[in-house]
């Protein structure tokens, strides 16, 4: 096994360098994909070095691009990397790094949100979900645009232990927006304490790594980019169905600024919301003033567990969706207009 934090003694030979092959191929970042372009190896080098040690490792790359973090694993002594490009202009680029590197890389033109993971790798490098995680490790510089979408999904993944991790509890390591990047690791009190922050902390160890200036990237973005590692949690800090957890979580926090009864009043219909709220509150011992943000991953355990009990005596509870109810109601209003406007002829 390489020592933790080195690159592994296997090395790619000389290659155009990522800049070349952006020329070789005529590749230019689509503005509406969310692309930029990661050139500097030494860059590239610092987030596989982050990830741990890569050794004999089955690492699955996300959005590879033109390649850069392609070749700094490669350069990891990993047992195999399978990467998954969306985009085909990249692939050529990406099997000529496979060329150089046989039985190294496979290669998949496809969407990492869709894309079928759980047979990919070897079966005997399966771990019981209590074990240490597998050799099997997510590495990415994922565009902002599919970035939340694509963390929220593999956090509900963690939580049915399926997808990347039926292997175990699979290690990541990816680059967010900045701002996405701090919101992941917020704590309790905090600005940026989001619903994020409790969707990845309740199920997972997050960690945010280093920050890369975005003007290391081509084109340059606006804003900064954030390297995060998570490592799934062997018990989750929440026992509850994700989709459960994550209703309470949302409604919690789209009225970030008002007090949390505002926001959790929004799981219940109108006609008992006021005595259903209070239930809720009263029985998980949270304070009605606090403000979304004060909420701790605790708050949210207490929510999620009374709130269960509640669907639980009232099982139409959990498909109630304040905003149809209120499309019924505005429906309704046009309707009696429109009976209105009849009568006056």
């Amino acid at each position: 096994m390489a020592a933790s934090g080195k690159l592994g003694t296997f090395r790619l030979p000389p290659l155009p360098t990522i800049r070349e092959i952006i020329k070789l191929f005529g590749l230019r970042a689509v503005k509406q994909l969310s692309q930029n372009f990661l050139l500097d190896l030494r860059l590239t080098d610092k987030i596989v070095r982050k990830a741990g040690s890569l050794a004999d490792v089955y690492v699955y790359e996300v959005g590879p691009g033109p390649g850069g973090i392609t070749r700094s694993i490669l350069n990891a002594n990993i047992a195999e990397l399978l990467v998954v490009e969306k985009d085909t202009r990249f692939i050529p680029g990406l099997q000529m790094l496979s060329d150089a590197a046989p039985g190294k890389l496979r290669i998949v033109h496809g969407d990492v949100l869709t894309y079928k993971i759980e047979k990919a790798f070897p079966d005997n490098i399966r771990r019981q979900w209590e074990d240490d995680p597998p050799n099997v490790h997510i590495i990415g510089n994922l565009p902002f645009s599919v970035s939340t979408p694509l963390i929220i999904k593999w956090l509900e993944n963690i939580s049915l232990k399926d997808g990347p991790f039926v292997y175990g509890r699979t290690k990541m390591t990816l680059t967010f927006q900045k701002e996405v990047a701090e919101r992941l690791v917020a704590t309790t009190g905090s600005k940026q304490h989001s619903r994020l922050s409790i969707m990845a902390q309740y199920l997972c160890s997050v960690e945010h790594l280093f920050t890369i200036p975005g003007k290391a990237f081509v084109p340059k973005p606006k804003v900064d980019v954030g390297v995060v590692h998570l490592t799934p949690l062997i018990e989750p800090k929440i026992k509850q169905p994700f989709k459960l957890v994550e209703k309470v979580v949302q409604n919690a926090f789209q009225f970030r600024r008002k007090y949390c009864h505002r926001g959790l009043g929004m799981l219940f219909p109108e006609a008992q919301r006021l005595e259903s709220t209070g239930r809720l509150l009263q029985l998980a011992d949270i304070d009605p003033t606090l403000r979304p943000t004060h909420l701790s991953l605790m708050h949210f355990k207490s929510l999620c567990d009374v709130y269960r009990k509640m669907c639980d005596e009232d099982p139409q509870l959990f498909t109630y969706n304040f905003r149809e109810e209120l499309k019924q109601k505005k429906s309704k209003g046009q309707e009696k207009d429109g009976d209105s406007e009849s009568c006056k002829f």
